[in-house]
């Protein structure tokens, strides 16, 4: 009987011990978007949850009240206090998330980044359109809309946001270079993370501008808070706006055409990238030029950039179907 119930707990302790090596080596990925609560990192963490399912990864997204860099900071330093293996961001200001995302990396944690090409402190950072694409598709259908003249002002998610950034130099040099009666008003304004701010600047610019006859909002909120103030002033069909959005939540302004368009990528896929690249580091693989990676197709890197182009119109015939994809 001793020798039975001996041979028992021996077997319960080498089950045990097998199920605590599995539970450390499931990979712990925590991703810090820059704002929470709003459709695009709603749909972001979607696919976050789906692909970490899939994979058996233990990951999860962190999603500030407000798009302030400061408390990005602060989410990733407790994230570093968890230990988690990989942290993911959406950088508000590059710059500042800097020493902190170092200092991630000296403890041994794997650090991506997302929409900030060429951050520092991040073994990888991967975009689904390249700066210069998606700036000028949206540049070109601003001069289709305007008819090639008259003023047009730029919204950014911050003056502090590099992709955004790049995105409205692209989209600038491309209409100077194409459309030289089309004229900047001011030089660029970062409120396209808030919809209210966005909302009172449009309302402000045309008020000082009773001519402008179009915005190019980069940053989700930007096109919603702009179209709301076509809608407000009853410039429909007079003054246009273009940016990237969640269709879901500018479906009717579209469809008033109080939006007059956009191009997007699914935030959702970049969730699902998020936990396949981490996933992937985790094991120790290697990324090279060539290589066939879900979510991004064949990549070519730059740097410590993987930047491929997957861009989505967003338009009257496709806001539905990609609204209904939970977008």
């Amino acid at each position: 009987m001793k020798s039975l119930l001996a041979a028992a707990f021996a077997a319960t302790i080498s089950v045990a011990a097998a199920f605590g090596a599995h539970a450390q080596e499931t990979p712990k990925v925590g991703v810090v978007v820059k704002i929470g609560g709003i459709p695009w990192f709603n749909a972001m963490e979607a696919g976050i949850e789906e692909r970490a399912e899939e994979l058996g990864v233990d990951a999860f997204m962190v999603g500030p009240t407000s798009a302030d860099p400061a408390l990005q900071v602060r989410a990733i330093e407790d994230l570093i206090a968890q230990g988690v293996d990989v942290i993911g961001v959406v950088p508000n200001d590059a710059t500042v998330l800097e020493p902190v995302l170092t200092k991630a990396q000296e403890q041994g944690i794997i650090v991506i980044t997302h929409e900030s090409p060429g951050q520092k402190g991040a073994d990888w950072n991967f975009e689904l359109a390249s700066a210069e694409g998606f700036g000028e598709a949206h540049a070109e259908l601003l001069a289709e809309k305007m008819g090639g003249e008259g003023k047009y002002a730029v919204f950014v998610g911050s003056l502090t946001v590099p992709l955004h950034n790049a995105w409205a130099d692209a989209a600038i040099a491309y209409l100077e270079e194409n459309f030289p009666d089309m004229e900047l008003v001011g030089e660029r304004y970062g409120v396209a993370e808030d919809v209210d701010e966005s909302r009172s600047t449009a309302l402000d610019l045309m008020s000082a501008h009773p001519d402008l006859k179009g915005f190019l909002a980069f940053g989700s909120q930007g096109p919603i808070g702009a179209g709301r103030a076509i809608e407000e002033r009853r410039k429909v069909g007079e003054v246009f706006v273009l940016g990237p959005f969640s269709p879901g939540q500018g479906r009717k302004l579209i469809k008033s055409d109080a939006i007059s368009g956009g191009f997007m990528w699914n935030p959702k896929q970049a969730g699902e990238v998020f936990v396949t690249l981490a996933d992937m580091l985790v094991k120790g693989e290697t990324i090279e030029a060539g290589d066939e990676i879900e979510g991004l197709g064949v990549v070519e890197p730059e740097g410590n950039n993987l930047i491929v182009d997957q861009l989505v119109t967003i338009n009257k015939g496709t806001v539905d179907e990609l609204a209904d994809m939970g977008l």
